[in-house]
């Protein structure tokens, strides 16, 4: 795996709205997987959670994490972040679950009633795949 920074390729691509996988660790170190929208922004990542969630709890146990994203119109092509949680906090007026939607959909988040957490993922190293593949692999 290559550490960062991520080469322009990579970049260009994280910053499309793509389908994504983050994977978070129980609290006896099991993983678990769920599909999430994310935002590429300054070499972190945006994630957000609703409050009742287990992933937020996971994350707020142990801030471990890796996020795979599939280029939308080559899957083949993918990038997969290690990585840790290193800021949770409140979504406040869903700022952030609406410029994710907005990404993601073209409009604000719809589900208006409950709270929401945001977290950020710092990189510390990753793996891309198809048209992305990092220098640091065999051929």
């Amino acid at each position: 795996m290559s550490k960062p920074p991520l080469p322009e390729e990579a970049v260009a691509m994280l910053t499309k709205a793509n389908p994504a996988v983050v994977t978070t660790l129980r609290p006896d170190g099991r993983p678990v997987s769920t599909a999430t929208w994310y935002l590429w922004e300054d070499g972190r990542v945006l994630v957000n959670m609703d409050e009742g969630r287990k992933r937020l709890e996971h994350v707020r146990n142990d801030p471990r994490v890796s996020l795979t994203v599939l280029d939308e119109g080559n899957w083949y092509t993918h990038i997969s972040i290690v990585g840790r949680v290193t800021e949770i906090s409140e979504d406040e007026g869903l700022a952030d679950a609406d410029r994710l939607s907005r990404h993601y959909l073209g409009k604000p988040y719809a589900q208006r009633d409950r709270r929401r957490a945001s977290a950020w993922i710092e990189i510390d190293r990753w793996h891309g795949w198809g048209t992305l593949k990092d220098s640091d692999q065999p051929g």
